[in-house]
């Protein structure tokens, strides 16, 4: 039986044509996408080229055969394809669950269409359920702590099973920020911006284009109206 990360993951690298450059996204739900990918790659001798946005999607891509660039060494990506922790029904969604969110969000940025796929239970109303991951640099990190505990949105400073302090692909920090319910995204995501020693943070909005999601009875596609 097909779990819902698997269906969305098969799916939306249908819409992956021969000759494509695509953003391989990061976590359980790329996964799927990439290996559908390589599996095309192996069986269909599809080309594309592949521009993975974190060490593990990449070991995972060159692992199957598919061919592998950096941001840079493109000059464009056609196609990025790549999981969320939430998204709500704007299309904006938090990323960064995985810790690769600086360089999701540079891959998208300079990609012509994103896809996300998602099951139907990261689908919200409203984003902050899930923790806002904020990516910052390691000196003066506490001074950011403590102006996101002022503000009172609840930091934590993200640590990996052994309780030292996760480092991302990138040498930086997380600071996970417990909102809840977060009511003005777009002034969050620019005061954020304007903050000193912050990197990037994993409010992703008005980036999507199509969101496939997985339900228990299929796949649903909706696009976005932007």
């Amino acid at each position: 039986m097909m779990n819902l990360k698997q269906m969305v993951g098969i799916k939306a690298s249908e819409y992956v044509k021969d000759g494509m450059i695509v953003g391989l996204g990061t976590g359980s739900t790329a996964y799927y996408m990439i290996e559908e990918l390589g599996r095309r790659v192996k069986e269909e001798n599809l080309q594309i080229v592949g521009v993975p946005t974190s060490i593990a999607s990449k070991k995972q891509a060159e692992g199957l055969g598919i061919t592998v660039k950096t941001i840079d060494e493109v000059d464009h990506v056609d196609l990025t394809i790549d999981g969320a922790d939430e998204i709500d029904e704007n299309f904006g969604g938090i990323k960064g669950g995985g810790a690769a969110l600086l360089f999701e969000k540079i891959v998208a940025t300079y990609s012509k269409k994103i896809i996300c796929i998602v099951d139907e239970s990261k689908m919200v109303k409203n984003l902050g359920a899930f923790p806002l991951p904020v990516e910052v640099i390691p000196y003066g990190c506490m001074q950011v702590f403590k102006k996101f505990e002022a503000l009172g949105y609840q930091p934590t400073l993200r640590k990996k099973e052994d309780g030292s302090t996760l480092i991302t692909d990138c040498g930086h920090y997380i600071i996970d920020l417990h909102l809840e319910k977060i009511e003005q995204p777009e002034q969050l995501a620019r005061q954020l911006d304007h903050t000193v020693g912050v990197v990037e943070h994993g409010l992703f909005l008005n980036m999507v284009d199509t969101v496939i999601i997985g339900h228990e009875n299929g796949v649903e596609v909706l696009e976005s109206q932007k």
